[in-house]
């Protein structure tokens, strides 16, 4: 399997290869390219032996043990996770072995984000291996894009005005957003209208709290507010947003406090790659003073407050200020 020129691979373009690197932060993109790899792997041999290895648990010897020749020549694939924090020996020994990779086995690599292991991430390019690069899609214009490939793929139709509104509305959650084009591709046979992304978000009173959950944690005040406002204008009572505070909080708390690269018990690795995105410009004592406010929200809208929405407005305040503390 000859290796492919590392430049504008996407998950749609990208084949296995003796080693394909999956870097950048966008988990959703990255998700879908290792996808790619594997899937591509198992239709040339469904009987594929498949290893996953966590870089930040890597024991000495095992990258050379699982890629060492077979005695039949079976196609393996080594999936290694979360280089970001890979251990020293692994470094190493990935180092070695890409100056002489085995023929008969696929090693995909992912790197979520950071500095750690840039000698590896370097090394892999310079010698020409498939490199995927997965950028956080942080424009609207490109989570646009994101929505009418996935229709076009699908061989849907999408209404402009559609587009527009499933990206205002879970634009910050990409993970979010391309489930919910999935979830109404299914339901509409193809054919998405703007009056049915309406009705869709009008039966997930959730989605509300979370988009004001999202902007409080992000530091951005002003939108966070004008969003509650929104919602219970719209409908959606105290308690649901609260609890969207709290459970982005919480998720927040446990990943902070998790050590290694990998998904604490509990989650799922999108939800710990979300939460530590989440947690940047975040510091223990703003991220404490913050689960405070929303735990004392939460006991006012159940009934210690005779202004239910004032408490919760006054959670998200604080919790955005608490942002960089």
């Amino acid at each position: 399997m000859p290796a492919r020129r590392s430049a504008n691979l996407t998950w749609e373009t990208v084949q296995p290869a003796p080693v394909v690197l999956v870097r950048g932060p966008e988990a959703v993109l990255a998700e879908r390219a290792e996808r790619a790899v594997i899937d591509q792997v198992r239709a040339s041999d469904p009987d594929v032996e498949i290893t996953r290895i966590d870089a930040a648990a890597y024991e000495k010897g095992r990258l050379l043990l699982l890629t060492s020749a077979s005695l039949f020549g079976e196609p393996r694939l080594v999936h290694v996770e979360h280089l970001e924090a890979m251990t020293d020996a692994l470094l190493e020994e990935a180092l070695a072995y890409l100056e002489d990779p085995a023929p008969d086995v696929v090693l995909l690599m992912r790197h979520h984000t950071g500095t750690r292991g840039k000698k590896l991430l370097d090394a892999v390019a310079a010698a020409g291996h498939p490199v995927v690069r997965c950028e956080a899609l942080k424009r609207d214009s490109d989570k646009a894009d994101l929505v009418r490939a996935d229709v076009r793929r699908a061989r849907g139709r999408i209404e402009p005005g559609a587009v527009k509104d499933l990206v205002d509305a879970l634009g910050s959650d990409v993970a979010e957003l391309v489930s919910s084009v999935a979830q109404l591709l299914a339901d509409s046979g193809g054919d998405i209208t703007a009056e049915q992304v309406r009705r869709f978000h009008a039966g997930r009173v959730e989605a509300t709290g979370f988009e004001v959950a999202d902007a409080a944690v992000a530091g951005r005040l002003g939108p966070a507010i004008a969003l509650l406002r929104h919602a219970v204008a719209t409908g959606t009572g105290p308690v649901p947003v609260v609890a969207a505070l709290a459970s982005k909080l919480r998720t927040m708390a446990i990943v902070s406090a998790s050590r290694g690269g990998g998904a604490p018990k509990g989650l799922a690795p999108w939800q710990a790659d979300r939460a530590r995105r989440d947690l940047a410009g975040w510091t223990p004592h703003g991220l404490a003073a913050a689960i405070s406010a929303v735990a004392a929200a939460d006991a006012e809208v159940k009934g210690l407050s005779r202004d239910p929405v004032f408490a919760t407005e006054r959670a998200v305040r604080r919790i955005a200020e608490a942002r960089s503390r």
